[in-house]
């Protein structure tokens, strides 16, 4: 069946909409959107699909989508922008900020080993029930509660979901407003970008609801899982609780996954809740303007640009919980809050910077060539890094485009 793409392309650019609907045709897409802009004009602004599994609800223009990590970047952008005004010290430990913190000998710990998945807390000490993970209060305080899972600095984890409760506190104890009303007061409002974190129930009925990758579909008399086990983007981990990571080879992934399970993603009470690692809903469109911004010098001073976009990774370091789930490298360079672009998923330029989220979102900024670019889909892929295919081919046809304008920087 054809799916019918909607939007527009700028001249040059018609490569992208070949490869948007050749997702559709061959890729499995359901329901996506992809934007990007050069110079902060609006070059790529398509989308198409369905909005639900059942083909009921087509994807609008102003189609909201859960982004899952891609969230990242915007609670990133937060911190940032309070650095840039002298709020925030990343070298200070984070007890200057949240004291209650400091217990479990996180004394010493700085801000900048949260935004660089340093600080050893992919998990609470403990496993906390199914919708906890929707109660802030019950999260920051066992987070504050937590002896880290590994010498604070000595290694690198994804702090897959604790990443948002842990810069989203910091955040909250410098301003007094939550990191949803942040972002939205001094970015996104301001910027009419339409990213959210804590979607108001108003919105709900434009949200797409997420769908699995087609081979894990299944009728509904087929067997249920085996409690024995989870299925997640990173395969079949069993489940909590586990002691240490060396308990079992999946340990880092059950804990930076389970330890804080989401729950049901199309759920009102997820779509409303702050999740500020995971549960941002957004049209890519909204996301791209976000990182226009950035990319053309703007929001943040040139300075927090370099610094944000700094490896802060050990050489050649393995990132102990993606080396388990992500089809790159067991290497993985990590900036203050934003991924590197070591291995091109971003673009030519090895200066772009980024983040994707689970099943294939992906966003970034290339300064350098002056490109920002986002992609937001409901049907979950292989990806939580930008190598998604769907979303490799849209970028690779984006640069494309802008050589036909001329020289581009990069590899």
């Amino acid at each position: 069946m054809t799916v019918r793409v909607h939007g527009t392309c700028a001249p040059g650019f018609e490569g992208v909409r070949a490869e948007f609907e050749r997702s559709f045709a061959e890729r499995d897409e359901l329901g996506a959107a992809v934007a990007a802009t050069v110079g902060g004009e609006l070059v790529v602004d398509l989308w198409g699909g369905d909005a639900d599994r059942t083909g009921t609800r087509p994807w609008e223009r102003d189609t909201l989508v859960n982004v899952y990590s891609t969230t990242k970047g915007m609670t990133s952008l937060c911190a940032h922008l309070l650095v840039d005004r002298g709020e925030l010290d990343l070298d200070a430990p984070v007890a200057r900020y949240w004291p209650e913190f400091a217990d479990a000998g996180k004394a010493d710990i700085p801000v900048r080993w949260l935004l660089s998945h340093r600080a050893g807390l992919i998990a609470p000490g403990e496993p906390m029930a199914p919708g906890a993970v929707y109660d802030w209060e019950k999260v920051t305080e066992a987070l504050a509660a937590t002896r880290p899972w590994w010498r604070p600095g000595a290694a690198q984890g994804y702090h897959a979901v604790t990443f948002g409760f842990l810069v989203g506190e910091v955040v909250r104890r410098i301003t007094g407003v939550s990191l949803g009303t942040f972002l939205r007061t001094e970015v996104t409002g301001p910027l009419g970008a339409d990213v959210h974190v804590g979607t108001q129930e108003s919105e709900h009925g434009r949200c797409a609801d997420m769908a699995p990758p087609l081979s894990r579909e299944a009728p509904p008399s087929s067997t249920p899982p085996s409690p024995a086990s989870s299925r997640t983007v990173f395969g079949d981990v069993p489940r909590p609780p586990v002691t240490g990571l060396s308990d079992h080879p999946m340990a880092p992934a059950i804990l930076a996954l389970q330890y804080l399970p989401l729950g049901d993603v199309n759920a009102a009470a997820y779509r409303c809740a702050e999740i500020p690692a995971a549960n941002g809903h957004a049209t890519a469109r909204g996301i791209a303007a976000v990182y226009a911004e950035l990319a053309c010098g703007r929001l943040l001073s040139s300075g927090a640009v370099e610094r944000l976009r700094t490896c802060q990774s050990d050489g050649d370091e393995p990132d102990l919980v993606l080396r388990t789930g992500t089809s790159l490298a067991d290497t993985w360079p990590w900036g203050l809050g934003y991924m590197l672009n070591q291995y091109g998923q971003a673009g030519p330029n090895p200066r772009a910077f980024g983040h994707g989220g689970a099943g294939g979102s992906y966003a970034f900024a290339d300064p350098e060539n002056g490109v920002s670019y986002a992609y937001t889909m409901n049907r979950m892929g292989a990806g939580t890094s930008g190598e998604d295919l769907r979303s490799v081919h849209l970028v690779g046809a984006l640069y494309e485009g802008l050589r036909e304008r001329g020289p581009v920087h990069g590899r």
